[in-house]
């Protein structure tokens, strides 16, 4: 039992001095938040995601971990930037009476207005920190036109300051054409792609973390009343990757252009 401690003490005492720095907000002191923005890391990513229904075979929250995992990838690419808390809530359908997503349990909605209040309070949050880029990332296509709205309306009001704020639609469409042109390549049917659970959107998240899939609800025919929009049948992390790859490089480009253009 002593050397099982040891053991267990030692291993913890280790594990700091071989973990790369976290480029998550979240894991950071203030102080060393303040010290990473001082040495250089002044782009901050706001990724946003939603909890809604994603068939029987995907969790709620396939959009907050996918953001999540993707937004680290880029900032790491970028080498110069950090990540924000996950935006979780965003509007998902109305509720009297329930339409979209809102018809099955677990959705959460919120209004517009709300949403996009939201996200400019995080922005100027974040500009007061003293970060230049702000740059939105959406993995949900119901609100993309709202994370444009917030951003063009901060650059409105920062426009005697060399603070700017991106709404980075590329990541979404990497995932709605370039990946979905990857896997008609590759011979997968368009109705099998799907719009929502379907084999692109499943093999995403399988790609991300395979525990946000139900393997053994995959081999059911899909069924749009339980919330599938596509044949998730034949998704893989193999395919999967080839997304994430087009995502992750399509918004570091993105961002390197938008910072160029400031």
């Amino acid at each position: 039992m002593r050397r099982f401690a040891l053991a267990v003490a030692l291993a913890v005492a280790a594990w700091p001095a071989h973990a790369a720095p976290s480029v998550f907000v979240d894991d950071l002191t203030w102080i060393e938040l303040r010290d990473r923005i001082g040495a250089g890391a002044t782009t901050i990513i706001v990724p946003v995601g939603g909890s809604e229904q994603n068939g029987p075979h995907m969790a709620l929250g396939k959009h907050n971990a996918r953001a999540r995992a993707l937004a680290e990838r880029v900032a790491l690419a970028l080498g110069d930037a950090l990540v924000a808390p996950v935006v979780a809530y965003v509007p998902e359908g109305s509720l009297a009476p329930p339409t979209a997503h809102m018809r099955f349990p677990g959705t959460v909605t919120v209004p517009t207005a709300a949403f996009e209040a939201t996200l400019a309070s995080i922005g100027q949050s974040y500009k007061l920190a003293g970060f230049r880029d702000i740059a939105f990332v959406g993995d949900h296509g119901g609100y993309q036109s709202s994370l444009q709205a917030v951003a063009q309306r901060l650059n409105r009001d920062w426009n005697k300051t060399s603070v700017r704020a991106y709404a980075i639609v590329e990541y979404y469409r990497a995932a709605e054409t370039d990946f979905a042109a990857a896997l008609r390549a590759r011979g997968y049917r368009a109705d099998e792609i799907g719009t929502h659970a379907g084999l692109a959107d499943t093999s995403l998240a399988l790609a991300v973390d395979a525990a946000l899939v139900r393997p053994d609800k995959l081999a059911a025919p899909p069924r749009a009343d339980e919330g599938t929009y596509g044949d998730p049948r034949r998704a893989s992390a193999e395919l999967g990757v080839l997304g994430v790859n087009a995502i992750v490089e399509r918004t570091v480009e993105a961002i390197r252009q938008a910072r160029r253009r400031r």
